[in-house]
C-alpha cells in the first residue's frame, strides 16, 4: 500500500445528525433491548486516516448510506422508549436528506446506498402478502436516472444489495423472481407487470452445485467522476442451516473469505481497483461507547471475526448485517490492516453514514468515517415523510387492513420473547402451548428465531399475531423416543454460536452450565412429573424447519410417523381465540437452569 495508516480520534466538528437505538422486533436472539443512550453513544463517528507518504493528496469524497435487515418494515409504528422510529417513508426521508449538502452540489451523485441482506423475509402483512414486492419498490424509488430494470448493473446506478438467508426463505427461484420480476403465481398485486429490482443484488459465495457458477453477480463496479470502486457481496456460509434446505439443495455456499478475496485480487489484477466495499450478511455486536472513538473496541461475533481477519488488505469497509446490532468500529485483519466494520441496527430504524476520501491518482481510500443515524419520526427530516414512498406504503396498509386487522383476543399485559437466565420466555411458552394443541401431541418444541415481534398489552388482531410467526412454517405432528428428546435438549449447546433455547410445551426439564455441551440436560419430566422414559416412544409438534433438521437440531430428522397440520399462525389465532379473555401469559418454570 502507498500510505501509512493512523487511527484519528472522534472530530468533534465533523456533523452527523441522529441518535441511535434499536428495536428488538427481528433480533436474531431477541433478548437485547433499545434505548435511546445506545443509539446516542453509535452516533459518535469513527474516524480514520492515512497520511501520505510524499506530497499533497488530491482526493474525492464518495458517501455510501446503508442499511440491513430491513425485514419489509414498511409502515411506521416503532417506538424506542416512546420515540417515533422507522418506516420506510421516514427512512426515505433521512437518506434523500444524507445526500444533499449546499455546499456540494455533487453529492448526490457522490453518494451510494447499499443494503447488506435480508431486506425482505420475516416481513409484516403489507410486505410479506404481496411476496415483499412493495419493499422492492421501496428501494426502486431512491434509484437514479442510471439504474433500470433492463441494466442493473450500469456503473452509474447508485444502489446495490447482497442476499441474506431470508432472501432464500421460499428458495432461490422465488428469490430469482423477485429481483428479475415477473408475476407470482397469486399476483399481480401492486405492480402490474412486477419488473423486479432495478439495481443490482450481488453474492459472490452462493453457487449452482454442479457448475460452481455464481448465481448471482458476485460483485459490482461503481464509477464516480474518476473513481471506481467495488462491492463484494456475501451471505454467511450456514445458510443452509437456518432456512428450508429443500429450495436450495442445489446451491453451494462457500466460504466467505475466499468467496471475497478471489474477487478482490481479480478485480484488483484485471482493473486496477482499490476501493473495496464489502456487503456481508453476517455480524457481531459491539459495547456502546462514549466519548472519543475507541479503537480497541471489542466485536463479538466468533463468525464476523474470522471473516474480517482473513480479509485482503485492500478491502477498507465491511458493511454487516444478520446480529441487527450496532457496529461501528476499526478491526485489524491479519496483516494490521484497520477495516471499517459497520452495522445500523435492524428493521429501518437507522443507516450508517460512511464516507470516503479516494485518493484520485492511485485509488487508494486515505480516509474513511463512519456513523450511525437513527431515522427519527419526531425530528428533522422525519417530520416530513417522503412522499413518493409514504404512498406506496398508503397502498399497501390499505390493501392489506381487511385480512390483518380483525380482531383475535385481548392480552391482559404484555407477553414478550426476552428470555430468562435458563432460556425460558413467556411469548414461547404460548406459541409451543398453541401447536401442541393443533396437533393434540404430548410435547411441542419451538425455534426462539421464529418468535419475530412480542405481544403488546390489549387488544389482539391478526396482524400482532402474524408479526410473531410471519413465516408461515407448516406444523407436523412426529414422534421421537425418550432418548431422543434428551439428545434434542442437549444439541441447544452443540455446534451453535450462542446457546439457541427451544421454546417447549408438555414437559419440563433442568440443565447444568457447568456440565460439557451435549451432557447439560440433568432430567426430562413429562406434565405427569415423571422422568421420561428414555426407551418410550412420544409425540411431538414441531414446525416443518425444524423437521428438516434446522437450526441444527438434527434429531428432529430422526421422527416418525409424521403428519401435518396446520400453518404455525393459524394454531395460534385459534388458541388464542379459545383462551379466556382477557388471556394471561402461561405458565413458566418449564426449564430450570441448576448453575
Amino acid at each position: 500500500m502507498r500510505v501509512q495508516w493512523l487511527i484519528i480520534a472522534f472530530l468533534p466538528f465533523l456533523n452527523f445528525a441522529g441518535d441511535i437505538r434499536i428495536v428488538t422486533d427481528g433480533t436474531v436472539d431477541g433478548s437485547q433491548r433499545d434505548t435511546i443512550s445506545i443509539r446516542e453513544a453509535a452516533t459518535v463517528p469513527v474516524v480514520w486516516r492515512g497520511v501520505k507518504e510524499q506530497g499533497h493528496i488530491e482526493s474525492e469524497l464518495i458517501k455510501i448510506l446503508a442499511i440491513n435487515d430491513f425485514h419489509g418494515q414498511l409502515s411506521a409504528g416503532h417506538r424506542i422508549e416512546n420515540r417515533p422510529v422507522g418506516g420506510a417513508a421516514i427512512l426515505a426521508a433521512y437518506l434523500r436528506q444524507a445526500q444533499n449538502d449546499p455546499s456540494d452540489s455533487r453529492l448526490p451523485e457522490k453518494t451510494l446506498i447499499a443494503h447488506a441482506g435480508d431486506h425482505v423475509g420475516a416481513s409484516p402483512p403489507e410486505s410479506s402478502f404481496f411476496q415483499d414486492e412493495p419493499s422492492i419498490a421501496f428501494l426502486n424509488s431512491l434509484a437514479n436516472s442510471y439504474c433500470s430494470h433492463g441494466n442493473r448493473l450500469h456503473p452509474k446506478c447508485n444502489i446495490v444489495g447482497t442476499v441474506g438467508n431470508h432472501e432464500f426463505d421460499e428458495g432461490e427461484t422465488e428469490m430469482l423472481r423477485l429481483i428479475e420480476g415477473g408475476n407470482h403465481s397469486s399476483g399481480p398485486y401492486i405492480d402490474n407487470p412486477y419488473r423486479g429490482t432495478r439495481f443490482p443484488y450481488i453474492s459472490a459465495n452462493v453457487v449452482d452445485r454442479v457448475s460452481g457458477e455464481p448465481i448471482l453477480p458476485p460483485f459490482v463496479v461503481k464509477e464516480v467522476g474518476a473513481i471506481k470502486l467495488a462491492f463484494i457481496g456475501a451471505v454467511l456460509k450456514e445458510t443452509p442451516t437456518v432456512v428450508m434446505p429443500a429450495g436450495i439443495s442445489h446451491l453451494r455456499f462457500l466460504d466467505e473469505i475466499e468467496s471475497i478475496n478471489r474477487y478482490v485480487r481479480y478485480l484488483r489484477e484485471s482493473r486496477d481497483i482499490r476501493t473495496f466495499v464489502v456487503l456481508i450478511h453476517q455480524g457481531g455486536r459491539q459495547t456502546a461507547y462514549e466519548g472519543p472513538t475507541q479503537p480497541g473496541v471489542i466485536l463479538t461475533g466468533q463468525e464476523i471475526m474470522k471473516i474480517i481477519e482473513g480479509l485482503d488488505d485492500d478491502v477498507d469497509v465491511v458493511v454487516s448485517g444478520h446480529s441487527h446490532n450496532f457496529t461501528n468500529t476499526l478491526v485489524k485483519n491479519s496483516h494490521g490492516k484497520d477495516i471499517l466494520v459497520i452495522q445500523a441496527f435492524a428493521s429501518g430504524t437507522a443507516y450508517a453514514d460512511i464516507q470516503l476520501q479516494i485518493d484520485r491518482s492511485t485509488g487508494d481510500v486515505v480516509e474513511k468515517v463512519g456513523a450511525i443515524v437513527t431515522a427519527y419520526a419526531d425530528r428533522g427530516p422525519g417530520l416530513v415523510p417522503d412522499p413518493e414512498v409514504k404512498q406506496l406504503v398508503s397502498l399497501a396498509e390499505q390493501k392489506v387492513a381487511p385480512l390483518t386487522m380483525r380482531f383475535i383476543g385481548e392480552a391482559q399485559t404484555e407477553i414478550l420473547r426476552i428470555e430468562n437466565e435458563a432460556g425460558e420466555s413467556d411469548l414461547g411458552n404460548l406459541v409451543a402451548d398453541a401447536q401442541r394443541a393443533a396437533m393434540k401431541t404430548d410435547f411441542a418444541f419451538m425455534n426462539p428465531g421464529g418468535l419475530r415481534a412480542d405481544l403488546p398489552k390489549g387488544a389482539i388482531s391478526f396482524r400482532d399475531l402474524f408479526l410473531v410467526q410471519p413465516f408461515s412454517n407448516t406444523l407436523l405432528r412426529m414422534t421421537l423416543s425418550g432418548q431422543d428428546i434428551y439428545d434434542l435438549l442437549n444439541q441447544q449447546w452443540v455446534g451453535q454460536s450462542r446457546p439457541r433455547m427451544l421454546k417447549v410445551s408438555g414437559l419440563t426439564y433442568s440443565w447444568d452450565n457447568r456440565r460439557l455441551p451435549g451432557e447439560k440436560v440433568v432430567d426430562v419430566r413429562g406434565q405427569d412429573g415423571l422422568p421420561l422414559d428414555r426407551a418410550k416412544t412420544y409425540s411431538i409438534t414441531v414446525n416443518d424447519y425444524l423437521a428438516a433438521g434446522g437450526d441444527r437440531f438434527s434429531v428432529f430428522i430422526k421422527g416418525r410417523d409424521r403428519v401435518g397440520g396446520p400453518v404455525d399462525i393459524e394454531a395460534l389465532v385459534s388458541y388464542v381465540k379459545l383462551l379466556p379473555q382477557p388471556f394471561e401469559c402461561p405458565s413458566n418454570n418449564r426449564i430450570l437452569r441448576l448453575r
